[in-house]
Formats: C-alpha cells, sequence, structure tokens
C-alpha cells in the first residue's frame, strides 16, 4: 500500500496473511522483570515480576479487554507486545510469524501495531502542529510529504476533527478529547492491524469518553482493526470487549468471552473486581468491600496461589501449589483456580 492512498479492504491478501482461523497475535510465556541483574562484579538483587509466564491469544477482527488493579502488569504486557521493552522471555506471533524475526522484522511489525496512551498531552510533542503530528510516521517509513499531509487531513476528518480548523494548531490548543482522537488518528496513520489502547479514554469527562468509545467502533469497522483495550472501567470493558482478560499480580487470573466472565465468573479476584463495581440501584448498596488489603509484593510473591493471602475461599492447597489455567465454561472460558477443577481437592467443592 502506497502512504497516501486509501486503506486496503479488511481481510485483503496483505492483512489476513494467515486465514481468518489464525490469531492475530499469540503471546506464549511473556516474563518481563525488572531489578538489577547478575554481572561481573555485582550480584544479582531483587527483582520486580511485572510480567511472569503471560499466555494469551487475540483473535482477527475482536477487541480484547484487559482488566485488574494497578500494578497487575496490564500496561507492561501492552509495552512488551509493543516491542517498547524487550521481554526476559516469551514469543509473541504475529498472524503466524515470530516477532523480529527474518519473516517479520521489528520495522515491519511496528507498522502493523500501534498504541494509544493514557496520557493524551504527554503523548503529544508540543512543537509539532497536528498535521505535523500525523504526518510524522508516514514520513519516516517513506511517503513524501504531500502523500503524509494527504493522509493526516483524511485522518482528521474520520475522527471527527475539521481540517481546516485542527490541522495547524498546537496539542495545547486542543482539548483533552480533541488530543486523544489526534493520537488515534496519528495510530492510524500507518494502516496499523492491531490497536493497543491503554488507559485511552480515562482521562476524558464521561460525556467525551462515550463520543471517542463510539468513534473507537466505528473505526474498527471501517479499517477492520482489531483491539486491546486496557481499562480500570469495567463497564467501558464489558461494552467494548469481545472476551476479557483478567490480570493479578503479573499472571493471567481468567480469560474468556466477555459475557460468559461478567455474568458467571469463575475466579474469586474476578467477582470481587465486579462486586465493586458502582450500582445503580439504591438497594444494592455495597456495605462491605468485596475485597480488602493491598496486591502482596511483586518481588516477592506469596507461594501457591498469589491470590490466596487476599482471598475469602482460600485454603492450604492454594498457598502451595499454583493453579494453571483451567476450562471452567464453554468456548474458551479458562480460570487459574482450584475450585475449577473437581479433581483438586479443594475442601469447598466437597461442601
Amino acid at each position: 500500500m502506497i502512504i497516501g492512498e486509501p486503506a486496503p479492504p479488511p481481510g485483503g491478501p496483505t492483512r489476513d496473511r494467515g486465514g481468518p482461523g489464525q490469531p492475530l497475535l499469540s503471546v506464549k510465556g511473556l516474563i518481563k522483570h525488572f531489578g538489577q541483574k547478575k554481572g561481573f562484579l555485582t550480584k544479582a538483587g531483587p527483582v520486580v515480576r511485572a510480567v511472569d509466564g503471560v499466555d494469551f491469544d487475540v483473535a482477527k477482527g475482536e477487541t480484547l479487554g484487559i482488566v485488574g488493579e494497578s500494578g497487575c502488569g496490564k500496561s507492561t504486557t501492552a509495552r512488551l507486545v509493543m516491542q517498547i521493552i524487550k521481554p526476559d522471555a516469551g514469543e509473541i506471533l504475529f498472524d503466524g510469524e515470530a516477532v523480529g524475526s527474518r519473516a517479520l522484522e521489528l520495522n515491519a511489525f511496528r507498522r502493523q501495531v500501534q498504541m494509544v496512551f493514557q496520557d493524551s498531552y504527554a503523548s503529544l510533542n508540543p512543537r509539532l502542529t497536528v498535521e505535523d503530528t500525523i504526518a510524522f510516521g508516514p514520513r519516516v517509513h517513506g511517503a513524501t510529504r504531500r502523500a503524509a499531509a494527504t493522509r493526516a487531513h483524511d485522518l482528521l476528518h474520520r475522527v471527527g476533527l475539521e481540517p481546516a480548523r485542527f490541522a495547524g494548531r498546537y496539542p495545547h490548543e486542543l482539548s483533552g478529547g480533541q488530543r486523544q482522537r489526534v493520537n488515534i488518528a496519528r495510530a492510524l496513520a500507518l494502516d496499523p492491524r492491531l490497536l493497543i489502547l491503554d488507559e485511552a479514554v480515562s482521562a476524558l469527562d464521561k460525556s467525551v469518553e462515550a463520543q471517542v468509545l463510539n468513534l473507537l467502533l466505528d473505526l474498527k469497522d471501517e479499517f477492520g482493526l482489531t483491539y486491546m483495550f486496557i481499562s480500570h472501567d469495567l463497564n467501558v470493558v464489558r461494552f467494548m470487549s469481545n472476551r476479557v482478560m483478567v490480570m493479578y499480580l503479573g499472571k493471567v487470573a481468567e480469560f474468556g468471552p466477555s459475557e460468559a466472565l461478567f455474568e458467571t465468573p469463575r475466579h474469586p479476584y474476578t467477582g470481587a473486581l465486579l462486586a465493586s463495581m458502582p450500582s445503580m440501584d439504591p438497594d444494592a448498596r455495597t456495605e462491605v468491600a468485596p475485597l480488602a488489603g493491598d496486591p502482596p509484593n511483586p518481588i516477592n510473591p506469596p507461594p501457591g496461589c498469589r491470590f490466596n493471602p487476599r482471598c475469602a475461599k482460600s485454603a492450604a492447597l492454594c498457598a502451595h501449589e499454583e493453579p494453571t489455567l483451567l476450562a471452567a465454561g464453554e468456548g474458551d472460558h479458562r480460570a487459574a483456580c482450584w475450585l475449577v477443577d473437581p479433581s483438586s481437592g479443594h475442601p469447598r467443592l466437597a461442601a
């Protein structure tokens, strides 16, 4: 595709190499630890286990929601997928090809995967106009100045900003919602297939948030996009997502179809998160906190299930053996909890 021309139709040969049944993104055994590592003259220091063995797939055309408390590894996972930071271990496949291999070099991968960050102001260069911001990526990848400017104006129009009014403005002359629309337009400038949205609407007013969410849904259909959608707002995740991944302390606690996970959560942590959602019903007032305490120290996580110190259903088994993701319902619904394994011997299964 020549940058500046209309995007090819979704599902075309250049955008669907592995066929519709092959996941667009496959992550296996992803690990990232931060801290001092052993050197020639230094001893290994304590490490923060930010992401500690994460596996998931993202199907073509879907929106995968990622939720969890602050510090659970959501944003680090996104940055590892984007290759902003290098993983310590693990494999990332994009449409069946290993990222960074000869078949899919890093530059080619980054043209197909873009990211929208939470802080709309810090994400933009204050010295560049809106037009230059959006056109920068295409120009770096070989487009002419004219083609890049044409692409920028087209994308501004598609995200709801009139090019004649906004192309020459600087970030400080825009509202928060307008800046985030510019960030979305910039992310689309290279015609990506996967868009990672890291708390992209959390800093916006609710009315503006609704507009941007509807815009994202329209753009997803128009450009044939796939989303990884990270958010603390569970109502927004339910509205946007086809499947949801719940993370806790660097691990995947539960994974499954959105409606199944919200209606019948199988991991106690997921149930606690859903119970903490505000209700509009005055008779459904929360009188007891569904989740107490803070997450354990990621430098020294507890043995066994990492959620067991805060879990009301914890047993001796949970403190000694770490569960893996096990089938917890129909389809791809899985949970890392001994309660979903009938043969685990958990005392609550016999109750």
